[in-house]
């Protein structure tokens, strides 16, 4: 802890922000990334989305007050960002965060970032006609393991509604693998 605390005074020191920033981007970025790549899922979109998030981070720094991880803060930032992006996307779209969800599953074929398969895209879908709730968590729990204790800091819920979270999100994607 006393380590991330220097460091978050290193970001701060206007005589070593830029080095200690170039560390911030090197060890978070490609977590980052394939968080938002997670919720937004166009790689392109993920890359905008990533760029917003370090200069909010920048940009928020000072009032970093460390009551959590600065992992989780990050996190946290990577998520919001990642969901306005997708409501603001859909309503410029002049449709809902959820058709635009699936009409972005529909297009992962065509993206040269996207290497799965079609149990994968079917997986996805699945994914799409979950609440945005159990979507993060599910997302977050499956794809990026991340523990509850974390996702807790992270999206601001209980361990205990988390786990909620995931196991009827859980049921529902394996009722709609087995009906599709």
């Amino acid at each position: 802890m006393q380590e991330e605390k220097d460091f978050i005074r290193e970001l701060l020191d206007p005589k070593t922000q830029n080095t200690a920033f170039q560390k911030l981007l090197r060890e978070y970025q490609r977590p980052l990334y394939n968080h938002i790549r997670n919720i937004v899922l166009n790689h392109d979109d993920a890359d905008d989305v990533v760029q917003n998030t370090f200069i909010k981070v920048f940009q928020n720094l000072k009032n970093f007050k460390g009551e959590s991880k600065l992992f989780s803060w990050m996190y946290r930032i990577a998520t919001n960002e990642a969901i306005t992006f997708i409501h603001q996307k859909a309503k410029k779209n002049g449709t809902t965060s959820e058709a635009l969800q699936s009409k972005i599953v529909d297009n992962l074929k065509a993206d040269t970032y996207f290497d799965g398969n079609d149990i994968q895209i079917k997986l996805q879908k699945a994914i799409a006609v979950l609440p945005e709730k159990q979507q993060l968590v599910f997302k977050m729990k499956y794809f990026e393991e991340i523990k509850y204790e974390d996702m807790s800091e992270i999206l601001g819920t209980s361990v205990g509604a988390l786990k909620a979270s995931y196991h009827h999100a859980v049921k529902k994607i394996e009722d709609f693998m087995n009906t599709h």
